[in-house]
């Protein structure tokens, strides 16, 4: 179902979301979390659709804002049951004046005594935490790959980094590093001595695993970027040096990673791109600070040499 409110205000939306709730009864309750989502026309449907997958996992109420120019108006819709997932969709549209003080325009409308994620799909503010939005969250949400130079956004994003934040360019390599640590945890326990990372330039989780294994190892890590044009975007290696032999775990296809090892055949894993709803749920399986990723994006970048390009 869903509910168009034209030039409407925060009270009425929310008076509306009661009448909503008492209608829908139980099915409309247990939401565990608000998502707040920042986003522009372009890019809030996609946003919304991985949201409402992910509710199947995390029921929540998501309130989108969308900001733009012209006349002060506030445009809301609220979507429901089958247009929703398993939240609620408020759908917020502020032009002119009525566009500059976000805080207020969501306040209202946060569930009661339930944490807040702040998601910014693509265009984010320098210090997130610090922003109007951010700094009622629990949990802010961010992502590098849409930065035109990912290395100058993951380097900001090291130096404005508060408990809290994460970026789904670290969410992505979940299963990069699972494999690696499961590989490191069989014999012959050997000592790492250096690391290598390909991928591509547009890429900020290759510098991220590549950061990540410079915090953990602690020794030489080189990553290149290379052209993606005959592979698909994204991690296509990591080799990692000891003195048995080395260990390569390949991805030459989008789903399928070949990890080579001295003295036993090559083994095919299933190591897919991870979907933007799978990013998005694994995420909001935790609402602490992920400790990790603040080690790496601070300590792990710091210490990671630049880039080189090509092999």
């Amino acid at each position: 179902m869903i509910i168009d409110l034209p030039d409407t205000t925060v009270s009425q939306v929310a008076k509306q979301l009661v009448k909503v709730r008492e209608e829908g009864g139980a099915v409309a309750l247990g939401r565990v979390l608000t998502l707040i989502i920042s986003a522009r026309n372009g890019v809030a449907e996609a946003a919304i659709d991985a949201a409402n997958d992910a509710s199947r996992e995390h029921p929540m109420r998501v309130i989108v804002l969308t900001t733009g120019d012209g006349e002060a108006r506030l445009d809301a819709q609220i979507r429901v049951g089958g247009d929703a997932g398993a939240s609620e969709v408020v759908v917020l549209r502020a032009y002119g004046d009525a566009a500059s003080n976000e805080e207020s325009l969501v306040t209202g409308l946060l569930l009661p005594d339930a944490p807040v994620v702040a998601w910014w799909p693509e265009d984010a503010p320098e210090n997130p935490a610090s922003s109007p939005l951010g700094h009622i969250a629990q949990r802010r949400i961010t992502d590098a790959a849409t930065a035109s130079d990912v290395r100058a956004r993951l380097s900001l994003r090291g130096k404005t980094h508060a408990p809290g934040d994460t970026d789904l360019a670290w969410t992505r390599l979940t299963h990069w590093r699972e494999q690696l640590a499961a590989v490191l945890d069989q014999p012959p326990y050997e000592t790492i001595t250096s690391a290598e990372v390909l991928g591509a330039a547009a890429s900020p989780s290759t510098a991220l695993l590549a950061a990540w294994l410079q915090l953990s190892l602690d020794v030489p890590v080189r990553w290149h970027f290379e052209d993606p044009s005959h592979w698909q975007a994204g991690i296509k290696s990591v080799r990692l040096t000891r003195a048995s032999g080395d260990i390569l775990l390949e991805r030459p296809e989008t789903s399928v990673a070949v990890l080579t090892q001295p003295g036993q055949p090559d083994h095919d894993l299933h190591l897919p791109r991870r979907t933007l709803r799978e990013c998005l749920a694994e995420e909001l399986r935790r609402l602490d600070p992920d400790v990790l990723y603040g080690r790496v994006i601070t300590e792990g970048w710091e210490k990671l040499g630049p880039p080189e390009t090509g092999e």
